[in-house]
């Protein structure tokens, strides 16, 4: 059900994400919100946007921000023209922390010296570059617009530029060897970034790939070992599943997602975590810009967790880092018996998975590998 009656802001601050609708080209295996833009539709999104911002604001105040990530979509579809806009709305509905992190999403053919400057000269702190792959012949594949020459340009331009840079990969790609693999994350080192997210690709529904044969994938199982063995030589700490970093350089944005903070999620199909509800906006932008003209809630639907549900959720998203659950913070939020069907279930499987240490439960290298399993039962 929607969000109703005002809420106090959440103590300590929250998260933001801000969902941009727009790219250049709908990539196969893409199921987010997005699409190319008819012309004007930019700055109904803006004006859209701005009208939800004054909706939280009278529900929540001028809620205190700890983390801001612009994602989409393509943020560097948007003009500077438009990011000056966008960094105006965002300053007049928020406080935001004078240490936040500040994230954008770039894609390298898109990704303009405009940008970086806008970036600099706001509050940007990082910068995500969808690279996916340093092999011409897989960006093909991806249907990307970019070459692994312009996917390195843009990494090494956003580092001149003095942000602290992750770079997205894609592994399990048709045909994808495992000496491609090598090569690429060979050269993610070299690249300079200093976080690096690996993700497998898995047909997903909504995608125009979402009917292509399993077959046709190959095994995610061996590139993801090679990134296991690989990036902690070089300096990189595999904090999450997917991410691996160097000291420091962690996506403090995505730890709220994984230690159950508060955030807002704006923009059509966004979805948020605030004040123990989960909400999705309305899909579509001109649905969500109708509804926001007529200052009504972008919020098509929400609920509210029983504290069961709240409490395997809360364990999933905790195995997802390396730190675990600890044992005592989790009991005491959600009681033994939480703890317990925890236990329970991670004993059905082998103990070579996890480890039940005295303060913690993790998963080990080898029970990241088939984390997903694992996920399956505690939710």
């Amino acid at each position: 059900m929607p969000l109703r009656n005002p809420f106090e802001p959440p103590k300590g601050g929250l998260s933001l994400y801000i969902h941009v609708p727009f790219c250049e080209r709908k990539c196969p295996y893409c199921s987010f919100e997005s699409a190319v833009p008819s012309p004007g539709e930019g700055d109904i999104w803006l004006d859209a946007l701005a009208a939800e911002f004054n909706w939280w604001r009278y529900r929540i105040g001028k809620a205190r921000l700890n983390t801001c990530y612009i994602g989409g979509g393509t943020p560097t579809v948007l003009t500077p023209r438009q990011w000056d806009a966008l960094v105006a709305v965002i300053e007049d509905n928020f406080d935001i922390a004078d240490h936040a992190e500040v994230t954008v999403e770039a894609n390298p053919n898109s990704l303009r010296a405009e940008h970086l400057a806008i970036w600099r000269d706001w509050r940007v702190t990082r910068v995500s570059v969808g690279a996916q792959s340093f092999d011409d012949v897989e960006l093909k594949l991806l249907g990307r617009l970019h070459n692994a020459r312009q996917a390195h340009d843009a990494i090494s331009a956003a580092l001149a530029s003095g942000f602290s840079v992750n770079a997205d990969f894609m592994f399990g790609l048709p045909h994808q060897t495992p000496e491609n693999w090598w090569r690429t994350l060979h050269d993610a080192v070299k690249s300079g970034a200093q976080h690096l997210s690996l993700y497998q690709l898995s047909l997903e529904q909504g995608s125009r790939w979402e009917n292509m044969s399993p077959e046709n994938l190959t095994d995610g199982y061996l590139p993801y070992r090679m990134a296991q063995w690989y990036l902690p030589t070089k300096g990189f700490e595999q904090y999450e599943v997917s991410n691996f970093a160097k000291p420091g350089r962690e996506s403090r944005h995505n730890i709220n997602y994984w230690q159950g903070g508060d955030y807002l999620g704006a923009g059509p199909g966004a979805s948020g975590y605030i004040a123990g509800w989960r909400y999705k906006n309305i899909s579509g932008i001109n649905n969500y810009a109708k509804r926001m003209s007529s200052s009504k809630s972008a919020i098509s639907s929400g609920e509210r967790l029983d504290k069961y549900a709240v409490a395997r959720e809360a364990s999933v998203l905790a195995l997802r880092m390396n730190y675990g659950i600890k044992i005592a913070d989790f009991t005491k939020k959600y009681g033994a018996q939480a703890l317990d069907n925890v236990l329970r279930i991670l004993k059905t499987f082998p103990d070579d998975l996890y480890v039940l240490g005295r303060d913690s439960i993790y998963l080990t290298k080898k029970g990241m590998r088939v984390a997903n399993v694992l996920w399956r039962e505690l939710i």
